[in-house]
């Protein structure tokens, strides 16, 4: 059994039907407004117990309010407050922000977590000691990874050597650079732009920097679902699995 799994950013098709096709979902909600409890419970109820969850942290943790996804935030917060998130600063709104995000990984019985860092996010001392106290800071469940996607100029060493002193799996988009922890999660955002079809001669080339290790693939580019199946339907070829094809995904 491969121990590779494979599977979209945002699902863009129906959880029953998508749950046929994939075993792991990285949900998208959770990072602009986290969804209510109702919501939460129904999407764990519609899918097999086996079904994965994986969370993208709430945008208060790691962007600052100037970034332009804070448009689809729906919660009000104030100046003061506005001027405290981000950047894993650890300030009370920042800790509530990390709480909801628990919260909502709880009810989906999420396995990780990821923390998707602006690319403003720089390895400069003052971020960096931010990152750590947050790590320090916040509470975090038994069996649940957290997820680190550095984004930018961020060295090897560096991004490898807190990922060790942490205890976070560096999620990265292979096709940028390779994963630096033991189990990878890999993103795909496609490689000239959001609407970038992955070729065969591409998808071939993941399979070769995966080398069978344990990872996570997730695709997110528009065109995500089409190639994902593609990709899995290579994985499984002499397993010879048969499902039928899924509907193409927007964006989810």
């Amino acid at each position: 059994m491969t121990p590779t799994k494979v599977g979209l950013c945002g699902a863009g098709m129906a959880l029953t039907t998508y749950a046929q096709r994939f075993p792991v979902l990285e949900v998208q909600q959770t990072f602009y407004e986290p969804p209510r409890e109702a919501t939460l419970r129904r999407w764990r109820a519609a899918v097999p117990p086996a079904f994965e969850f994986t969370v993208k942290a709430w945008q208060l943790i790691t962007h600052e309010a100037k970034s332009p996804t804070y448009r689809r935030l729906r919660t009000s917060l104030s100046a003061e407050e506005r001027a405290q998130v981000g950047g894993f600063r650890w300030t009370p709104v920042v800790a509530r922000a990390w709480e909801t995000t628990l919260d909502c990984a709880a009810l989906l019985e999420a396995t990780a977590i990821l923390l998707q860092c602006p690319a403003s996010f720089r390895p400069t001392e003052p971020a960096i000691a931010r990152l750590r106290e947050f790590c320090a800071r916040a509470r975090r469940p038994a069996g649940v990874r957290l997820l680190w996607e550095p984004r930018g100029p961020w060295p090897d060493e560096v991004v490898e050597g807190l990922c060790q002193e942490l205890d976070l799996t560096h999620a990265a988009d292979p096709f940028l650079r390779r994963s630096l922890t033991p189990m990878a999660y890999y993103r795909l955002h496609g490689i000239t732009g959001a609407r970038h079809v992955y070729t065969d001669a591409e998808l071939a080339h993941l399979a070769g920097i995966l080398d069978g290790g344990p990872a996570y693939v997730m695709f997110n580019n528009l065109p995500r679902a089409a190639d994902a199946w593609r990709f899995s339907q290579s994985l499984r070829r002499d397993a010879g699995v048969d499902r039928p094809p899924p509907v193409d995904a927007g964006p989810g």
